[in-house]
């Protein structure tokens, strides 16, 4: 089963769209996916493939997880959030604690970003949100962002605690996929609830990085999103 996986994935390879890829997602000397290689699949092609290779064992998609092909990564990654959604709950367990162990492999943003909110987010819902909180802490930057972005699951449950928590811990943040992932979810936050999002930027509009506050404010009244990007 893993044999064809692989062996579909790679018959849909496309160097020109690889070659792109390679810089869309910064993959340069000193980029944040330095390094990374491309076999040039659409996401839509992946998602296909997802659905006829349901079957794939826990510990083929570790092996897909840690391949040197990003896609083949994504793809994992998208397996796994379809068994954590069909899982037990022992199953679920399983997946989080491998996908928390293998974060060095979830090694960009829209890996983070499709999986985390499906997965951690879910998982730790109405549970201690200590992972969360030392994730957001660790020196690995695809640990911090998928913190962040695992908060989307409860902020759609109208849930705010934690992303008001670890935006205030990562306002000092250095990299500028923090600022985005951080003013993303405070963003989402304000869609649910305006109010909460103004008090926030009431009190740390002026530590805020300019990026983190622009994704923040996008979706106010041009009016109130002129007045904070002046203060």
């Amino acid at each position: 089963m893993l044999k064809a996986a692989q062996q579909a994935l790679h018959s849909l390879a496309n160097p020109d769209k690889a070659v792109f890829l390679q810089r869309f997602f910064k993959t340069g000397p000193g980029e944040y996916g330095e390094g990374d290689c491309f076999l040039g699949i659409t996401v839509p092609e992946i998602r296909k493939l997802v659905k006829k290779h349901q079957a794939l064992s826990h510990q083929d998609v570790i092996r897909l997880l840690k391949s040197k092909w990003h896609e083949q990564r994504l793809f994992a990654l998208l397996i796994w959030v379809e068994h954590f959604q069909k899982g037990s709950a022992e199953e679920q367990a399983r997946i989080v604690e491998d996908y928390l162990a293998h974060s060095e492999w979830i090694n960009n943003w829209d890996l983070v970003d499709c999986s985390a909110h499906k997965i951690v987010g879910p998982y730790y819902f109405g549970k201690s949100k200590s992972v969360q909180k030392q994730l957001a802490k660790s020196e690995l930057l695809w640990d911090r962002r998928i913190a962040v972005v695992s908060t989307y699951y409860e902020i759609r449950h109208q849930e705010f605690g934690l992303i008001l928590g670890l935006a205030k811990t990562l306002l000092k943040d250095s990299e500028d996929l923090m600022h985005k992932a951080v003013g993303w979810m405070l963003r989402e936050m304000g869609k649910q609830d305006q109010s909460v999002l103004e008090v926030f930027l009431e009190e740390h509009v002026t530590q805020m990085p300019r990026t983190m506050l622009r994704y923040a404010i996008e979706k106010l009244p041009e009016k109130k999103r002129k007045a904070y990007l002046n203060k």
